[in-house]
């Protein structure tokens, strides 16, 4: 017969005798009182043999995760006292996680490695890379079940040696709080006894101990990083943050307000890439563009004909005219009257407490990374001959292009490629996937192309750029489109394929700092990165690459790097919005329906149409939707989508509503302004609640007036 079958026969055989003769009655606290007196008459007869019987027994029941052992080592307190029972426990528990580490590496080990082995990578990467330190962590801080981690650490690789050493190292400090309240309860001889401060004290160790673990832990992790690197006697400050777009100037901000001595380093320009090429300019345009696109259509209005002249230079001017007004929000007068050192020049990392900048070395106890993003140039034949333009660099265009190829489909692309059709260019959007703003549901993409083709831009969807040539001095993208090939002639393209994270050139090379799979720098749930010191924020981690996260992310960031010797915050990504500025705009927070799709979670689709809203056919308006997502019966809401006009301006409502859990109900009992647009969020909670209505009741109400008419 097969070993391992009778090795899991036994197994299976001793746990059933434990459960069908209720054995585990003998593991109760208060079984252990009633019997206490005996217990201690034994063991002063038989000291020996009782210490043997109760070391099998505890390494019986640990080796088959059987529950008890708690009691059990509160038993060795309360029989043998603080010293003794600490050893014999100590020693009796790491054999059985022992044995139970090797029966689950010779039972599951092979076979679960062979299915499950990506679910495995995670634990055998920890263990990998901090070897016995990830198994002490796990046994000094109890996040998991001791048996469970006994079973894991079956599975990975680890030596049995050191599986050994460190559970009884790891173990040791646990072991002797539970074995000291064990000695306190031997001395409980009536209900007031509960009050006497040693049974009070043991209950407080019991209660304390994973936090001052937890704090033992961050301790050791830390030490080991950082003792490397010399630490100064003192520091010339608190927090150094490198970077000046959004995430930097809040994180600065905060640092200030609480008195912290922060300095903010900027190579650049003040206010990153949403004041300078990103955010600002691009609405500026946006504003114009549609300025001209309503006098384009003044007959929906009532107007016969509205003509508008404009000239290019004049736009952009105003572009840079919108930026300079907004700038002193950002500038390094305002944030030196906040309290903050702004230093302008390249920032150099030295160690994790050491800065360079402009031929000077900072000392700081803590370190902000707030860099950004730069614009995605793809490695595409012939690209390098052309000058092409990226969302950096449009703003500088003096001329307008004729003719202008937009690559890429997201909302940056989307967004430029609207603007200039509707200031006259000729358009064209290539998009490799079957879809504009992939991201989204496919009828809110629609709903954005066909305005699209109202405006005269030309997508082509599912078409690969794969060279770019001139010819007789016309410049031509060559496309991929279902195996044959397109052929587009150009004035200007514009590099609209996403962001790359600005993670080289100041220190982190050398320093070691890890990235991630998307070449952004990695980062745990508190915005710390390897160096526990170090934190970051913005585009340059991710995962979202908006103004509004970044900004969002520099409160934990900030906080967690000057307080988190006494608490940290795990930054809460629960409630993301973000909005697409074309017209009509697309906002959106939370899930769309791909995305509950993708997750398997059941949900139901309220849609109110805006075109039947009163305030949008005043404004001739009067397309679009309210789309929300709701589990089924239930007002709770996962997600929602506005496209139409001033959407972003309607969607905090429905951000409010999910930060603070109030559900369509809620909604739809809030007065709203009539007329405008954010009677929509109304409406459509109107919706979702006759889709919801209880209909038996409503059966038995229609009885009750028929009744009342007679």
């Amino acid at each position: 017969m097969n070993k391992k079958l009778i090795i899991v026969g036994l197994i299976i055989a001793a746990i059933a005798a434990f459960f069908i003769f209720d054995l585990g009655r003998f593991f109760s606290l208060d079984y252990i009182k009633s019997q206490q007196d005996a217990f201690s008459a034994y063991y002063a007869a038989n000291t020996v043999s009782t210490l043997l019987i109760f070391f099998v027994v505890y390494v019986v029941m640990a080796a088959l995760s059987l529950p008890g052992a708690a009691i059990m080592t509160i038993l060795a307190g309360t029989l043998f006292g603080l010293v003794t029972g600490v050893i014999i426990v100590s020693f009796a528990s790491t054999l059985g996680a022992t044995l139970a580490f090797l029966v689950s590496r010779y039972l599951l080990r092979e076979t679960l490695e062979q299915r499950y082995a990506d679910k495995l990578g995670a634990i055998n990467d920890g263990i990998q890379k901090e070897g016995p330190l990830y198994l002490f962590a796990m046994r000094l801080v109890p996040l998991f079940p001791f048996f469970l981690v006994n079973l894991l650490m079956g599975l990975t690789r680890i030596k049995t040696l050191v599986f050994a050493l460190v559970s009884q190292v790891g173990m040791l400090a646990g072991t002797a709080v539970y074995v000291y309240a064990g000695t306190q309860l031997g001395q409980l001889d009536s209900l007031a006894g509960i009050l006497s401060p040693g049974l009070i004290f043991a209950f407080v160790l019991l209660g304390i101990f994973p936090m001052v673990a937890k704090k033992i832990m961050d301790h050791i992790r830390s030490n080991k990083i950082m003792k490397r690197f010399n630490r100064p006697e003192s520091f010339d400050n608190n927090l150094i943050v490198i970077g000046a777009g959004s995430g930097g100037l809040v994180s600065a901000y905060i640092a200030a307000a609480v008195k912290a001595k922060v300095t903010l380093i900027e190579k650049h320009k003040m206010g990153g890439d949403c004041l300078n090429t990103g955010c600002v300019p691009s609405k500026a345009l946006i504003r114009t563009a549609k300025a001209l696109s309503d006098a384009k259509h003044s007959e929906k209005y009532g107007i016969k004909r509205m003509e508008a002249e404009f000239d290019f230079k004049a736009v952009m001017a105003r572009v840079q005219q919108v930026i300079t007004k907004i700038e002193p929000h950002d500038s390094v007068e305002r944030y030196t009257r906040l309290g903050v050192n702004v230093v302008e020049g390249a920032a150099k990392i030295i160690d994790p407490y050491r800065v360079e900048v402009n031929g000077e070395t900072l000392t700081t106890r803590n370190i902000i990374i707030a860099t950004g993003a730069r614009p995605l140039v793809p490695a595409i034949p012939g690209l390098d001959n052309i000058d092409y333009l990226t969302s950096d660099t449009v703003w500088a265009l003096e001329e307008q292009p004729e003719r202008l190829i937009v690559l890429g489909g997201g909302p940056i692309g989307c967004e430029l490629a609207q603007a200039f059709a509707r200031l006259g260019t000729q358009v064209t959007q290539i998009e490799r996937s079957a879809e504009i703003l992939i991201r989204e549901d496919d009828e809110v993409a629609a709903e954005v192309r066909r305005q699209f083709d109202a405006d005269g831009v030309r997508v082509l969807t599912s078409h690969n750029a794969r060279e770019f040539i001139t010819e007789d001095g016309t410049h031509y993208l060559i496309c991929e489109h279902n195996g044959s090939e397109v052929k587009i002639a150009f004035d200007k393209v514009l590099l609209a394929l996403g962001r790359t994270a600005n993670v080289t050139g100041f220190g982190l090379e050398e320093l070691g700092v890890e990235l991630s799979e998307r070449g952004t720098i990695q980062a745990d749930e508190f915005l710390a990165t390897n160096y526990p010191n170090i934190h970051v924020v913005g585009d340059v981690t991710g995962p979202y690459q908006f103004t509004h996260t970044a900004a969002h992310q520099a409160w934990f960031a900030s906080v967690n790097a000057l307080f988190g010797s006494f608490k940290r915050f795990k930054v809460d990504y629960r409630v993301i919005p973000w909005v697409t500025f074309t017209d009509p705009e697309v906002a959106r927070v939370g899930l769309s329906e791909k995305d509950a799709q993708a997750k398997g979670i059941a949900y139901e689709v309220t849609t109110y149409g805006i075109d039947d809203l009163d305030r949008a056919i005043a404004d001739s308006a009067d397309t679009g939707m309210v789309k929300v997502l709701t589990p089924p019966g239930k007002d709770k809401i996962l997600g929602a989508t506005i496209v139409g006009k001033n959407a972003g301006d309607l969607l905090p409502e429905f951000v409010l509503a999910m930060k603070y859990n109030l559900g369509m109900n809620k909604i739809l009992g809030t007065i709203h302004v009539y007329p405008t647009m954010s009677e929509a969020n109304k409406y459509a909670a109107g919706e979702w609640k006759r889709a919801n209505a209880p209909q038996k009741v409503l059966e038995w109400v229609e009885k009750y007036h028929a009744w009342r008419r007679k």
